[in-house]
């Protein structure tokens, strides 16, 4: 069976593809696909693929590069990489809320620059968890995760997964938290309308997908001072990143860092790898079938 992988994968996972498979270079005739998040897979890839294409194993968990649409109608099975990108994904929420908050990314910043600086009870004072009320835009495996980690540092916790419950999180929640799949329905669920109703003390954090949120109202939002800063890991138009944002000093950026980590970005890969031998070898329907 002819695999095609639309971009490098660590060499363990290369391994195992070609122990049981034969790794293509080009797509036509792939009888599988291994797609990495960053490469759209539409009708176009899918005809050009073939007829006996049977499976897209996405080395992702969200989907939203896939065109499943156009997938179901060619009888093309698509699995994703659940559950073990769950734990450092939630550890990167935390880590960029707390970043943000006690303005660790602004003083690195401010000692690189090589500013002159010293110790005073009123320099670079932040915030802390303790207390906060934090909203979970998405409550699903990272989002309870999340949750469950916040509560080690005092903090409280709100879930949302409906339009409405959405306005009720926005406006009572210090930390907005999104990690929600995107869809055209989450596409820019965080727009001018949504942001406005954030208490002008709260901040947004972004591990899910870039679009998820409307970048130009995020910077206007934020120009206002209708919120107070926003920590993203993830971007609208990546990688690229607006000027705008980055020279905002209440702003965290990182560049899509939620499950890069060695070890779960090869379970991701095996997980992928063993949703092709389930299908292609063993006539199988993978477990994390989407």
């Amino acid at each position: 069976m002819r695999i095609y992988v639309t971009g490098p994968v660590p060499s363990a996972v290369a391994t195992a593809l070609a122990t049981d498979f034969e790794v293509s270079d080009t797509l036509e005739g792939a009888d599988g696909i291994l797609s990495l998040l960053t490469t759209p897979v539409d009708e176009e890839v899918l005809d050009r693929a073939g007829a006996q294409l049977q499976i897209v194993a996405n080395y992702a968990v969200g989907v939203n590069n896939i065109d499943l649409e156009a997938a179901r109608a060619r009888g093309v099975l698509v699995a994703n990489t659940p559950d073990v990108l769950t734990r450092p994904t939630a550890e990167l929420a935390v880590t960029l809320m707390l970043a943000l908050l006690r303005r660790v990314a602004e003083g690195d910043r401010l000692i690189r620059r090589r500013e002159p600086w010293g110790f005073s009870l009123e320099f670079m004072l932040g915030e802390s968890l303790d207390g906060k009320l934090v909203g979970i835009v998405g409550p699903g495996r990272i989002g309870r995760e999340t949750a469950r980690l916040v509560d080690g540092f005092g903090a409280r916790t709100i879930f949302a997964g409906r339009d409405d419950e959405l306005g009720a999180l926005l406006r009572a929640a210090d930390v907005v938290s999104l990690h929600c799949p995107l869809t055209p329905e989450t596409q820019h669920l965080i727009d001018a309308g949504a942001l406005a109703t954030m208490k002008p003390s709260a901040v947004l954090v972004n591990t899910a997908r870039g679009p998820v949120v409307d970048e130009r109202a995020l910077v206007e939002a934020l120009r206002a001072g209708e919120i107070a800063g926003a920590a993203l890991d993830v971007y609208e138009d990546e990688p690229r990143v607006s000027e705008e944002l980055l020279a905002m000093e209440n702003v965290v950026l990182s560049p899509h860092l939620g499950s890069a980590t060695r070890p779960t970005r090869e379970a991701m890969g095996m997980l992928a790898v063993e949703a092709l031998r389930a299908v292609l070898l063993r006539g199988e329907t993978p477990p994390n079938l989407v």
